[in-house]
């Protein structure tokens, strides 16, 4: 079977992201599914740790495709997100030209052409000669005119440079956009994109995504540290431990020699380094509070745990 047909439907790309690494429910995967039928930008918004920029990294994976990545961040401007002129080459022509070793006529016609161009990743997306999985990662942290800049590009794909012209796409990139939801994004960019919003995964979701990405750790373990991670996740934290943390966490315990979460609150809280990143959070749980959230409802807890996964 051919990777075109692998990926013609919502299911067949659901188990291509699955062998890829990434465990994505029907919602997220039919997503990204109408992403590449109708070749429209996504933007997926949700809290920090919820796995929005894994999913770019297992779309490449799954698709075969070349990963390119723009970290937004305040203050980024078109020089480093879509092209700059390579002004030392310029300037050695410039010399050259002086110098009586160039042609003057033609450095004047060609001075400001592709040759001095230097691609940026949103350039290099849409100039690839191969489509390719595009990452624009924590959009939200972007000026609001760098965002408008972008809906040329989102609806379009093609990019304006003023001294060339329009660069219109070699090839269609499938687009993704995150946001953390920390300011509001314009009508004008969500429109041109198809919206998912990401939350923590379930019980049951994130103990298959824990038994996927760590099979060596035993499934107790990995049944009690969820369910620890998701009562966790209720307290009145500064940063609520994500997917990954939660991974990291199972990594710890399983090297520690464990098969099940430890029962004494003192020998696990060091290892709650994995889970806390913030001092206030690490003040806040103490060896009481760990031992509480330990002794949590773990009969009911995995009496629920087996009825969800019939």
């Amino acid at each position: 079977m051919s990777l075109m047909e692998a990926v013609a439907t919502p299911e067949g790309l659901r188990e291509r992201l699955f062998k890829a690494g990434y465990i994505a429910d029907e919602d997220l995967a039919s997503l990204v599914w109408m992403g590449l039928t109708l070749e429209r930008p996504l933007l997926i918004e949700g809290e920090a740790g919820v796995g929005k920029t894994a999913i770019a990294g297992a779309c490449a994976r799954a698709l075969g495709r070349p990963l390119l990545r723009l970290q937004c961040y305040e203050g980024l401007d078109l020089s480093q997100a879509v092209y700059e002129w390579n002004y030392s080459r310029q300037l050695l022509e410039i010399r050259l030209a002086e110098a009586g070793q160039g042609d003057k006529a033609a450095l004047r016609d060609n001075l400001f052409s592709e040759d001095f161009l230097l691609e940026r990743p949103l350039l290099q997306a849409i100039r690839s000669p191969e489509p390719c999985v595009l990452l624009i990662d924590e959009i939200d942290r972007a000026d609001e005119a760098f965002e408008a800049f972008l809906l040329e590009m989102l609806s379009e794909y093609q990019v304006t440079v003023p001294e060339i012209g329009t660069l219109k796409a070699r090839s269609k990139p499938l687009v993704i956009l995150t946001s953390n939801g920390t300011r509001d994004l314009s009508d004008a960019l969500r429109r041109r994109c198809l919206f998912h919003y990401l939350d923590f995964p379930t019980l049951v979701r994130e103990m298959q995504i824990v038994r996927t990405l760590v099979p060596e750790a035993a499934s107790r373990l990995v049944e009690e540290a969820v369910a620890f991670v998701q009562r966790l996740r209720k307290e009145d934290l500064d940063k609520t431990p994500g997917v990954a943390e939660t991974l990291d966490w199972v990594r710890v315990l399983f090297h520690l020699g464990h098969g099940e979460v430890p029962v004494d609150p003192q020998s696990l809280v060091p290892t709650l380094a994995a889970l806390l990143k913030t001092r206030n959070d690490r003040w806040q749980l103490t060896a009481e509070r760990v031992g509480k959230l330990v002794d949590g409802p773990r009969i009911a807890q995995d009496v629920g745990v087996a009825g969800a996964m019939k």
